[in-house]
């Protein structure tokens, strides 16, 4: 019976090593095949333009290149970069399958590209894989998402501070508005309630640059005659593994018992997750969104009162300036160490104006 069991027991063993076998052998193959294909399609671009080839060629990195946010980006880059004579590719497009953005660095090292543009964190394997593109030869940005203890060599970004202020001030508004309204319906000082703000950080990313945003909200809040009494802010994980994910988790703070009055949404896509759930749930007005860019979607939840406010990236800039970086740093040896993009609040107060300025711009 011993017998038995020892030889069921080994059995499991085998199998369970031949699984991981055979799972760290489809890694493998997967980014050797992700790097062979992604070299041939870089040989392909580079005479690209009336038969003109780019001096040279970079790539993008970022968690979500389909979304409107980095599409814009990359736009912006991709044009800047021609009128260079450079291409610069968002890479994860034209690969099969999702990579993450780690993966994605080892293909783009693998494929010995000439600079790398990256949404990073603060993540060591993030950290390790800068350092190794950079030893090998090739010049990384850290783009949004930074990476500081790296060997990037520039950060272009917003600025975290600022970006919190803004939030702040807008929260006051909340504030001042609530205590009016007490002011007429409470009794005493003692039947006021507190503003309960959540602010949204996703659950996979090491980065110091939310924390600043937090904080930087928390003070300028204090700073506007705001008393502890008044608001609580808590930080609310929002698992980023997928869309489904955000969307799961972001509904799940609408079950509980006590919705918080205003939620601080740090990207894009927590900004329509937020809106989309105040809306499903039928707390328009309950529950106050401050969202993150300016998509298509997102103002139009703002002229109908959806979406509080939201805060508008200059990403024309930011991709400017990550082409910027890297042909800084070929032509004189090195380049800026951080970069920052402009950034606007559009609320119900502007958002008309904003709209026509956009028609315009088209």
């Amino acid at each position: 019976m011993k017998k038995g069991n020892e030889d069921i027991y080994q059995k499991r063993i085998n199998r369970q090593y031949l699984t991981l076998v055979f799972t760290l052998v489809f890694v493998v193959t997967t980014l050797i095949a992700g790097s062979l294909y992604f070299r041939f399609y870089r040989a392909g671009i580079t005479g690209k333009a009336e038969g003109n080839e780019y001096e040279q060629y970079y790539v993008m990195i970022t968690d979500n290149y389909k979304s409107d946010f980095w599409q814009s980006v990359y736009r912006s880059a991709l044009e800047f970069a021609k009128e260079n004579n450079i291409y610069v590719d968002l890479l994860g497009e034209n690969l099969s399958g999702d990579y993450s953005c780690e993966e994605l660095m080892r293909i783009a090292i693998a494929s010995k590209v000439d600079g790398i543009i990256v949404y990073a964190s603060e993540a060591v394997s993030m950290t390790n894989l800068i350092d190794e593109a950079v030893r090998s030869g090739i010049p990384v940005v850290t783009l949004y998402g930074d990476s500081t203890h790296s060997d990037r060599i520039s950060f272009v970004g917003v600025g975290g501070y600022s970006v919190g202020k803004l939030y702040g001030k807008q929260i006051v508004r909340i504030i001042k508005e609530n205590r009016r309204q007490e002011l007429l319906e409470s009794e005493t000082i003692g039947d006021r309630t507190k503003i309960q703000i959540a602010a949204l950080a996703n659950s996979d990313t090491l980065d110091a640059g939310q924390n600043i945003i937090i904080s930087s909200m928390q003070d300028t809040i204090r700073q506007e005659n705001a008393t502890d009494s008044e608001f609580e802010v808590s930080i609310v994980t929002v698992d980023n593994t997928n869309t489904f994910s955000v969307e799961e988790s972001i509904r799940d703070i609408f079950m509980q018992k006590d919705v918080p009055d205003v939620i601080v949404c740090l990207n894009e896509q927590s900004t329509v997750c937020a809106y989309q759930a105040v809306v499903d749930y039928n707390m328009v007005g309950d529950v106050n969104v401050l969202g993150y860019y300016d998509s298509e979607e997102i103002i139009k939840a703002i002229d109908r009162g959806v979406i509080f406010a939201t805060i508008s990236i200059d990403t024309d800039q930011l991709g400017t300036y990550s082409i910027q970086a890297l042909m800084d740093y070929y032509e004189y040896g090195n380049t800026s160490e951080y970069y920052t993009a402009d950034i606007t609040l559009i609320d119900k107060d502007n958002v008309y104006e904003f709209k026509k300025q956009e028609e315009q711009d088209e």
